[in-house]
């Protein structure tokens, strides 16, 4: 029988009914250890008390209107943010892939509203996820994502990861108006840009007169251990992509941008129906007031070291299936020897569920949320399925 459901994804066998913290608990009642999070989303884990509190609060109230009209749960989401970051002003959309539809479109109108319209080329990285729109593909231009989806949209160019020259070369052209990245690529296997090359690349925008965009969807949101992963360069972007974690679950995107490069977007230049909405803005108001509090990114940060010591322990007692630890924070990636989607499928097994990547990565992405005992049994359940694994593959 076809699925009513459209087949774009390779979906595992498992349906899950319901979430507490770290755990997920099959419709069999089996209880698997979350290391996925919903690929970075549920930042606080499932079903955390003061989220589930504010949305059955705001449910009981109002859902929606329209930004025809001003949201006050919008404005108080919109303020803790600017309180927090670089950014003067926010507009709030439903996704990742919208912030970046809206992040080209404010680079683009930047340079119409300065006077120099022909710089529209925005520069980025090879290996980079923007998201799955027609833009956000051609900004990536990964064969994997653009196969059959021609013709592209227009002025965007790719640099190799980690080639400066490459990078200063094409920054000098003329039709170059900004470079956008994600301070550590997610979807490509968990590759940090180093401080310092953050660095460098915002000194080199402002040589240039570039805006730089910075795309924190997945790294964002306490992910790193700070706010969002660029302040551990010191640096601040132009234009900021946000999701994922922002919303707890809940279908949240934000882009937040200077005044100055948010300078076009005037009335009717862009919208959203369901961008902005009471409920959304009420869960990310939640959400922000738990990860800015007192002591927790501090906590995470204490977790995060205590996990990569034990990832790093087990790949020194697997080294036919992994080689190395990459990342940063509560963002890591085991680089794996043996296929990377046998071990997600050998955790599977262990009820343990991580997220493959490219580059052959297994991404480890609890909550910031998860408890010391949590991570051990995480850790444990990796080293059953690295067993399990590699009895198998000597069996071969």
């Amino acid at each position: 029988m076809i699925s009513p459901v459209l087949p774009s994804y390779s979906r595992a066998n498992l349906s899950f009914v319901k979430g507490e913290g770290a755990w997920l608990i099959e419709a069999d009642g089996r209880r698997f250890l979350d290391f996925a999070s919903g690929i970075a989303v549920m930042a606080l884990g499932h079903g955390h008390p003061k989220v589930v509190e504010t949305l059955k609060a705001q449910a009981d109230q109002l859902w929606h209107t329209s930004n025809l009209y001003t949201v006050p749960q919008q404005q108080i989401l919109a303020e803790k943010l600017v309180e927090h970051t670089f950014a003067d002003t926010v507009f709030f959309c439903n996704s990742g892939t919208e912030s970046a539809e809206l992040a080209i479109k404010m680079a683009r109108k930047y340079r119409d509203a300065t006077g120099s319209p022909e710089r529209t080329t925005i520069l980025c990285i090879e290996g980079a996820f923007h998201g799955r729109s027609v833009a956000a593909i051609s900004a990536a231009g990964q064969e994997k994502l653009v196969k059959g989806f021609g013709p592209l949209a227009p002025g965007f160019r790719q640099i190799p990861f980690g080639d400066h020259d490459a990078l200063r070369d094409a920054a000098a052209a003329p039709d170059v108006g900004a470079i956008m990245v994600e301070p550590i690529q997610g979807e490509s296997g968990i590759k940090p840009i180093p401080d310092q090359c953050l660095k460098g690349l915002r000194d080199l925008c402002d040589e240039h007169g570039h805006l730089l965009i910075l795309d924190e969807i997945q790294c964002g949101m306490g992910r790193t251990g700070k706010l969002f992963a660029h302040e551990w360069a010191g640096i601040s972007p132009d234009i900021m992509l946000v999701a994922k974690g922002i919303g707890g679950g809940f279908p949240l995107g934000a882009l937040l941008a200077t005044e100055n490069a948010a300078q076009g977007m005037t009335a009717g230049t862009h919208g959203s129906t369901y961008g902005g909405n009471p409920l959304g803005c009420a869960v990310g108001a939640t959400v922000m007031d738990e990860i800015t509090a007192d002591g927790f990114l501090e906590e995470a940060n204490r977790k995060s070291g205590l996990l990569r010591q034990k990832l790093e322990g087990l790949v020194a007692a697997h080294p036919e299936i992994f080689e190395e630890v990459r990342g940063s924070g509560l963002m890591l990636g085991l680089k794996c020897k043996a296929p990377n989607l046998d071990v997600v499928n050998a955790g599977y097994d262990a009820d343990l569920l991580t997220v493959p990547a490219g580059d052959n990565v297994v991404r480890i992405l609890p909550a910031l949320t998860i408890s010391v005992d949590e991570i051990a049994e995480g850790v444990a359940r990796l080293d059953a399925a690295a067993s399990a694994l590699s009895k198998r593959i000597a069996a071969e």
